[in-house]
């Protein structure tokens, strides 16, 4: 059997393709889990698990032989805690499980940087849990917990369709206008994660962003924005007020239907929490990882115009 140094969840998902991506074209062998249906690449270093995080029998065929789980899969639509208890708390708990059975040295959880405000939203206790469940069960595991601000990047579902109006000429503002918040291409994530995967890390909580101190606020977005596509952009922003009704419709059709929404009143808190910046002091400290790109450049690359 092919020695697999890094067993990867969520692997087909926006965030853990490039993960996945990453580590392999460094060479590193990459076995990597897959739901039934899902597509992965990475060419001949990753070798797919089908299956979920409800599956026992996949998780350890998954962590057989590696030395490091980076563990990626999540949820992030749901109504409830326990919508998003499920997949981010008790699916963690079944990998750290496996893992520590497989005796693999090294665990990285992707997080959120919601996780620092339990209380805002269903998510956002959901990711807390999550990460004081592996201090506790694992605590005698090299692990490392990486919580990033709004990502962006190619295959993202969320800020990507916002920036694409953008470029077409209407900022849709979600929050207050003196709201700040950090920024992070998923490409930028993906060598922040090979830098753990690979590093002298320790147990720790790491942050990261794109390098600008103090993040951003909505104006200084739509600058750079009409600096880098050449026109004026018009701003909306959205009331709480206004949002408040689709958020609650959403959540009752949540409750009621086989429906996951991302509009609810716990992500309405979110948006309008009013600090969401982090740094990178210790992650570069202890790993050396710095970005490579501002949001200039994430946006260039998003080619949307």
């Amino acid at each position: 059997m092919v020695h697999h140094a890094v067993a990867v969840t969520g692997a087909s998902g926006f965030i853990g393709s490039r993960i996945v991506r990453a580590l392999a074209g460094r060479g590193v062998g990459v076995r990597a889990l897959v739901r039934p249906g899902g597509i992965l690449t990475g060419g001949p270093h990753v070798e797919p698990v089908t299956g979920s995080l409800e599956d026992d029998v996949a998780l350890a065929e998954l962590v057989e032989g590696a030395s490091v789980v980076v563990h990626c899969a999540g949820v992030v639509r749901g109504t409830d805690y326990a919508s998003f208890g499920r997949v981010n708390v008790e699916g963690t708990r079944r990998i750290v499980c496996a893992a520590l059975a497989a005796c693999c040295q090294r665990f990285v959880l992707i997080s959120s940087l919601a996780a620092r405000e339990p209380s805002i939203s269903p998510y956002a206790a959901s990711k807390h849990a999550a990460e004081l469940m592996l201090q506790e069960t694992a605590a005698d595991l090299d692990w490392t917990i990486v919580r990033p601000p709004a990502v962006y990047g190619p295959g993202d579902k969320e800020l990507t369709p916002l920036f694409r109006l953008m470029s077409r000429g209407l900022a849709l503002q979600f929050g207050p206008q003196d709201s700040r918040f950090s920024l992070l291409h998923v490409d930028d994530l993906a060598d922040a994660v090979t830098a753990c995967v690979h590093g002298d890390v320790g147990q720790s909580v790491l942050t990261l962003d794109d390098g600008r101190p103090g993040g951003y606020d909505w104006q200084s977005v739509i600058g750079i924005a009409e600096s880098l596509w050449g026109r004026r952009i018009l701003r909306l922003p959205l009331p709480k007020s206004l949002m408040w009704l689709p958020a609650a419709g959403n959540y009752l059709a949540g409750r009621l239907l086989p429906y996951r929404p991302m509009l609810t009143p716990g992500k309405l808190r979110e948006f309008h929490h009013r600090d969401w910046v982090c740094g990178n002091d210790l992650i570069t400290a202890k790993t050396g990882w710095r970005p490579r790109r501002d949001l200039a450049a994430g946006l260039r690359s998003l080619r949307l115009r």
